[in-house]
């Protein structure tokens, strides 16, 4: 059994996250200040600390002991980042650096920070770690600060690092609420409420989809194999599909509104996951959906 802190566990990932840790027997310590995550998602079992990471006087007592942090937490998504990029850039890399700096006070065994498949941007396909990233938006440059904070803490500290570059994770617990909602659980929203599944743009753009089941499973790999070094490694379906045809699998009646800043199209290149995490990805994105409806 490991004591772990996990960032951010009141979300979407880490609240998946934690709840199989804890099926595992670790003991867990989650930081969250509920600005984004709730409550009810985080397992009984772990020891809930309301906090933020941008204080880094009031998060360092609770490494103490610590072997292992998964850093979650994060002012998510591109659009908001946009409007707000100070508040995003105060929580992405001043509360990264703040995590990094309390684990290596604390000699922490390792950190798995999880990254963003947006720091590519508009690139080749499929996208491969060692493509020059190309972030389009605050949150996407954030992210790969946070990488380079990461790597640069492994070089120079020898603080055991990895980050995982997740694409777009679905599954129990996504967020379905506000402007900027997961696409597939805005879409499974507006069926329940009688409401056209609005698509920006024209439907076309395509996506690399990943069951956060299987996300969860790269992370506990990440943690238990013998790398750390700052290694970025894609975390994705390896495949993708049209947002017109997540809709279609949905079915009902769409709507399309104003395109956004987004990349028009993601895959992921998943050949290093497989070799350095013996990582595959497990779940259908057709056969997932059809247990969500």
């Amino acid at each position: 059994m490991s004591k772990i802190i996990c960032t951010g566990s009141a979300g979407f990932i880490g609240s998946n996250l934690v709840d199989k840790l804890i099926e595992l027997k670790h003991d867990v310590i989650v930081l969250d200040n509920l600005s984004t995550g709730k409550k009810e998602n985080i397992n009984s079992k772990a020891r809930f600390i309301n906090c933020d990471i941008k204080d880094s006087e009031a998060i360092k007592p609770y490494f103490k002991n610590i072997d292992y942090v998964f850093h979650l937490a994060a002012r998510a998504r591109v659009q908001p980042s946009i409007e707000d990029p100070v508040r995003a850039h105060n929580d992405n890399v001043n509360g990264t650096l703040n995590i990094l700096w309390a684990s290596k006070e604390a000699n922490v065994k390792k950190v798995i920070f999880s990254s963003s498949s947006s720091v590519y941007g508009e690139n080749y396909l499929p996208l491969l770690e060692t493509f020059k990233p190309n972030p389009q938006s605050p949150y996407a440059l954030q992210k790969y600060i946070g990488e380079l904070y990461c790597r640069m803490f492994s070089s120079l500290y020898k603080l055991p690092t990895v980050c995982l570059r997740y694409f777009n994770v679905w599954g129990k617990n996504q967020s379905d609420e506000g402007a900027y909602a997961l696409v597939i659980a805005k879409f499974l929203r507006q069926k329940k409420e009688g409401k056209p599944m609005t698509i920006t743009g024209d439907g076309k753009q395509t996506r690399d989809f990943c069951h956060v089941s299987d996300v969860v499973n790269a992370n506990i790999l990440a943690m238990e194999k013998d790398i750390g070094n700052g290694e970025v490694i894609n975390i994705g379906g390896g495949n993708n599909v049209s947002v017109n045809k997540i809709a279609k699998l949905i079915g009902g009646e769409i709507k399309h509104i104003k395109s956004r800043l987004e990349p028009h199209d993601t895959l992921a290149d998943i050949r290093k996951a497989k070799r350095l995490l013996g990582w595959s990805p497990l779940t259908n994105i057709e056969k997932g959906i059809k247990l969500l409806k």
